[in-house]
């Protein structure tokens, strides 16, 4: 406990920390706020109990109850979270933005920018759609042509007023700044999902189980996200042996590194894939009526067994595919062979990229399991019992950010206490982020 207040006040003590630790928190308290203001031209009492369900839950979930509030910050980050991962995925198949990302800090701001207007673009289509089927009629008070058309220019101008106050938060603030404003919406819904547990617990609304129930519910969220963390931090370190250079009386290379491998490369991808594609048979039976009483309605019930299986299946198969896509063997091979390194017994070249994809493909499959397993875990913490707004919190897309983000801002916090020559935040060893590297040289991202 006095090793913890020293490094608070360590952390005090250093004055750009302190500033923007500080600028950091004030930007979060100006999204919070603007959050609850509602859309013009809508009656906040007509909207009632708004809450929403499946992937629009998610949705409201990392708005942090904008998207049910019909705020005119409802679309939240999620465009632009959209437009960077098309234009990710564009860098791996399109040879010209290939060519961009190889280009440096132009190449860099050129793919900004043109996520930026993509953004855009997604923003406005997912206003009107929004706008028509979200917003209830009765509490519209304008004609729908006019509320549409201002509607659509105040969410996209919401949007875009996030992503300027994440982009804010990168620079003068601590960084990572969409993973933190994602994570504050998160954990937003954190008091009303423990109050409602506590009721359903010990509350006047007991259902039973009382306080022991409670506390072993939170001795299980405890080692959930121990657990977790694991998988979040798992790596696979390959050695890599750099040739020496003799220049004169100077020796130059000679170290030996490691290539951190993750064990969950993927990241929180597969699960939004996966979750995208389980909403499909809920749409089809919204279209077609007659097929709502057959067998596509187990595919609906999140806590029923087939959908359980369908889900992990899916997100099991979608982790090799994008760690297949977002992990490069071959490139890898080139970079460590033209800086004049090699794995130890390895030829460089073919051979080295050939054990890279093995070691890939071995340590990928357990990750795939663990990170269907934490995805389920919500479904089998209901069955339990638990209520469905706290059981979001056993598991799933919303467990992972709010691991990665607690990570790497840690992480960049212990940074500025070592460049400072004070103990960092743990006793032995140094805090890593999501990218497995020391986090002096960590930039990781959502």
């Amino acid at each position: 406990m006095k090793k913890l207040f020293t490094t608070l006040s360590n952390i005090w003590k250093i004055q750009e920390l302190k500033e923007r630790i500080l600028f950091t928190l004030l930007i979060l308290l100006v999204y919070r706020f603007v959050s609850h203001v509602v859309l013009p031209g809508v009656d906040a009492t007509a909207l009632g109990n708004n809450e929403k369900s499946g992937l629009l839950g998610l949705l409201d979930m990392f708005a942090g109850g904008s998207f049910s509030r019909v705020s005119i910050l409802a679309l939240g980050v999620m465009p632009y979270i959209s437009a960077s991962i098309v234009v990710q995925l564009l860098g791996i198949a399109v040879p010209s933005f290939q060519k961009m990302q190889k280009e440096g800090e132009s190449g860099r701001k050129k793919m900004n920018q043109i996520t930026r207007y993509l953004t855009v673009a997604i923003t406005i289509v997912q206003s009107v759609g929004y706008v028509k089927t979200q917003v209830p009629a009765e509490a519209i008070l304008l004609p729908n042509t006019l509320f549409l058309v201002l509607s659509t220019f105040v969410l996209t101008a919401g949007t875009l007023f996030v992503m300027w106050l994440g982009e804010k938060i990168t620079d003068k603030g601590i960084g990572n700044g969409t993973s933190l404003i994602i994570m504050v919406g998160i954990i937003a819904r954190l008091p009303v999902a423990i109050s409602q547990e506590f009721s359903a617990r010990v509350g006047s609304s007991s259902e039973g189980g009382g306080p022991v129930a409670l506390v072993l519910e939170i001795v299980a969220l405890f080692a959930v996200v121990m657990f977790t963390i694991l998988i979040v931090q798992g790596v696979r370190k390959v050695p890599v042996q750099y040739a020496k250079k003799i220049v004169g009386n100077r020796q130059f290379g000679g170290v030996r590194q490691y290539i951190p491998l993750k064990v969950n490369a993927a990241g929180v991808m597969p699960i939004i894939f996966a979750q995208a594609l389980m909403f499909i048979p809920g749409a089809i039976m919204q279209f077609v009526p007659s097929l709502q009483g057959s067998w596509l309605i187990q595919f609906s019930n999140t806590t029923s067994l087939a959908y359980s299986l369908t889900f992990a299946f899916l997100i099991i198969a979608f982790t090799f595919f994008y760690t297949a896509i977002t992990v490069n063997p071959t490139q890898m091979s080139d970079d460590m062979k033209k800086n004049g390194g090699f794995i130890p017994g390895i030829k460089p070249g073919l051979a080295t990229s050939t054990f890279i994809d093995d070691v890939i493909s071995k340590i990928t499959f357990p990750g795939a399991v663990f990170l269907a397993i934490i995805a389920i875990l919500p479904s089998i913490a209901v069955k339990f019992g638990i209520k469905q707004e706290f059981a979001h919190f056993f598991g799933g897309t919303s467990l992972l950010i709010l691991v990665g983000v607690v990570l790497d801002t840690l992480q960049q916090i212990e940074s500025y206490l070592l460049m400072r020559h004070y103990d960092g935040l743990m006793k032995t060893g140094r805090v890593t982020g999501r990218t497995g590297v020391p986090a002096a040289s960590s930039n990781a991202a959502l």
